[in-house]
């Protein structure tokens, strides 16, 4: 039997819900100059960078970004069954953090061990004055004390569901679904 699946966003809504990020980010931090977005790849990556347009778009001037591969940093690198090499896609983040809000991007924010990866990898490049959390989708089930900053939609799910977030960049498709 096919698993259903419930459309939480469309890509309007994904639209919407990033350039209402954008205006937060914005807004919280009085502007954007001593701010660098980060996407934790893939998908965040590509947020970070929409993220970057939109903010653009609104102030006249570029964020600084950045993408961090947090593979390496991962705690469950020893509990997994496969005992191949991990696929590690590289770290490009070419200014300077410490001193420095950096605000991570990622799509979905679960268990938030993602999230705890991703803070040492960065804390490992220097020492930011402050590090934000921007996902598209909360979806609670949380492992770690980790909330986000800035979220796009909180969806309550149960623990067996799976949230789907399609990007045209790596998908060629747009949205994000719940199965």
């Amino acid at each position: 039997m096919a698993q259903m699946s419930k459309e939480l966003l469309d890509e309007q809504a994904v639209r919407r819900a990033l350039t209402r990020i954008a205006h937060e980010i914005i807004e919280k931090n009085k502007g954007i100059r001593s701010c660098v977005l980060v996407g934790i790849k893939t998908r965040g990556a590509y947020l970070a960078q929409r993220l970057a347009e939109r903010i653009k778009d609104i102030e006249g001037e570029a964020i600084d970004t950045g993408e961090i591969d947090i593979t390496l940093y991962r705690d469950d690198l020893t509990h997994k069954t496969n005992s191949a090499e991990p696929e590690v896609h590289g770290t490009d983040i070419d200014v300077e953090v410490s001193g420095r809000t950096v605000i991570l991007v990622d799509d979905v924010l679960y268990t938030g061990r993602t999230v705890r990866a991703a803070l040492d990898a960065v804390i490992d490049l220097g020492r930011p004055s402050q590090i934000q959390l921007a996902v598209l989708v909360d979806r609670g089930h949380r492992e770690l004390p980790i909330r986000p900053d800035y979220i796009g939609k909180n969806v309550p799910t149960a623990k067996s569901e799976v949230v789907e977030v399609k990007l045209q960049e790596v998908d060629s498709e747009e949205g994000v679904h719940l199965t």
